[in-house]
């Protein structure tokens, strides 16, 4: 039998079966690339704590590159510049995707996920100066380190521990991470830009408009586009501004929806969609992974390396940020929303629901680690604080998340069979058969 809509003001709603079945595919992508992720940092880790760790030392500090062109970098600059703009253009797809056809699109949807996002990111910024408050030495630089949050190791997690996650609070992480990602850049662009040269920034509009022409005409032609992207990341990589903005930009340039033969847009699969299916699999699979593999790997030097390192307040910060800050951000956040609303959570869900994807969304690790870098330097000992600060408080979270989230598997377990039920076999679940014709 078909199951009623849910009330308007109810909070994390199942939403639109299109919708939810987009998301659906997404985050399956996005958690094999996990799963690459904690191989690669496991990878790393292992060999930066082996005898041979002078031999990835050499590895991440070898450069290569055009000297001429002041690209003569190492290869762990060119992962973090390099390859995570890749990250970033993805990011800046699905951040479009999101605000012209996504539920973004709607205030009324998007006003949870963004007023969390937010939450999520001011409040362990605010637990980090209130740590390092009296550090000096720079020390308050890193205060965005533990602001974002990794959608990927999240959905690894997610995984190994086998919750049955309803979709609702899948997709409300998911888009809490996008606006996590547009924020962070944001960030990254106003506060970690040093030396800049606005002659070559502007100059990047140039590859960075043509590029947009040629996409919102429709081309395809890799020949043209790549050398326009490239030429577009190099200026601004020039520029002083870091390289990854050009990621974003470039992909906000591409568009959503399709046209008709007649000209105007109209709803469905653009150009956009195209690019995400061709790129996400290079970001997730081998941008992001390579990335890590070149970011992760911080020689501890036993328990006694590891003591020291979380000594510094730095570190002490970022583990306190991502475990209690981004808990008290997301929930505090979701919770100041039903409270002026009046909107009620979902029936099927519970308060400690919300409070175990809050404690979830503190898995800090890509954008943690590079903002990290940016900060402090990369291969300073500060910076090897970060990320002993970065990794440990991402276990802590992922740890307490999957207690929390486990301990209500079985109730997650009944809302996706319900979710899942197709009695009629159409191929549209009937949970979102009923809730059309009720929105109809």
């Amino acid at each position: 039998m078909p199951q009623p809509a849910r009330p308007p003001g109810t909070l994390f709603g199942r939403g639109s079966w299109p919708e939810v079945s987009r998301v659906t595919a997404l985050l399956r992508r996005e958690t094999v690339g996990g799963a690459l992720l904690l191989v690669a940092t496991v990878l790393a880790l292992a060999w930066a704590n082996s005898p041979w760790s002078a031999g990835y030392t050499a590895l991440r500090d070898f450069s290569v590159g055009p000297a001429a062109l002041h690209l003569d970098l190492t290869l762990g600059t060119w992962a973090a510049d390099g390859l995570l703009a890749v990250f970033f253009f993805v990011a800046g797809l699905e951040l479009k995707r999101e605000f012209v056809a996504g539920d973004l699109r709607d205030p009324r949807k998007a006003a949870l996920p963004v007023v969390a996002a937010v939450g999520g990111m001011a409040v362990p910024a605010l637990v980090f100066v209130l740590v390092n408050l009296r550090t000096g030495d720079g020390a308050l630089q890193g205060w965005a380190i533990p602001t974002a949050t990794d959608i990927a190791f999240a959905l690894a997690v997610l995984a190994v521990i086998s919750t049955h996650l309803p979709v609702a609070l899948r997709t409300f992480l998911l888009t809490l991470a996008v606006v996590d990602d547009l924020l962070a850049i944001t960030i990254i662009a106003i506060f970690y830009t040093r030396d800049l040269e606005p002659l070559l920034l502007l100059a990047a509009l140039v590859p960075l408009g043509l590029f947009g022409l040629l996409v919102q005409r429709r081309v395809r032609s890799w020949w043209l586009l790549l050398p326009l992207a490239a030429a577009a990341w190099a200026l601004v990589h020039a520029s002083g501004v870091h390289a990854t903005v050009a990621g974003v930009l470039l992909g906000f340039t591409v568009p959503v929806l399709r046209s008709q033969a007649a000209g105007g847009p109209e709803a469905g699969p653009g150009l956009a969609e195209h690019f995400e299916h061709r790129v996400r699999p290079i970001s997730s699979g081998f941008a992001v992974p390579v990335f890590a593999f070149f970011a992760a790997g911080v020689t501890v030097g036993g328990l006694d390396g590891l003591v020291t390192a979380l000594q510094d307040r730095v570190a002490l910060g970022i583990v306190a940020g991502l475990v209690v800050g981004k808990t008290v951000g997301v929930l505090g956040s979701t919770w100041l929303m039903a409270r002026f609303t009046r909107a009620r959570l979902d029936t099927d869900l519970r308060w400690v629901d919300v409070a175990g994807l809050s404690v979830l969304a503190g898995i800090g690790f890509t954008v943690s680690l590079l903002i990290g870098d940016l900060a402090y330097g990369a291969g300073s000992t500060r910076d090897e604080h970060v990320k002993v600060g970065v990794l440990c408080g991402s276990l802590l979270a992922a740890l307490l998340a999957a207690v929390i989230l486990r301990l209500r598997n079985r109730t997650y377990r009944r809302i996706c069979e319900a979710e899942e039920r197709d009695a009629d076999a159409d191929g549209t679940p009937d949970v979102y058969q009923g809730q059309g014709r009720a929105e109809a």
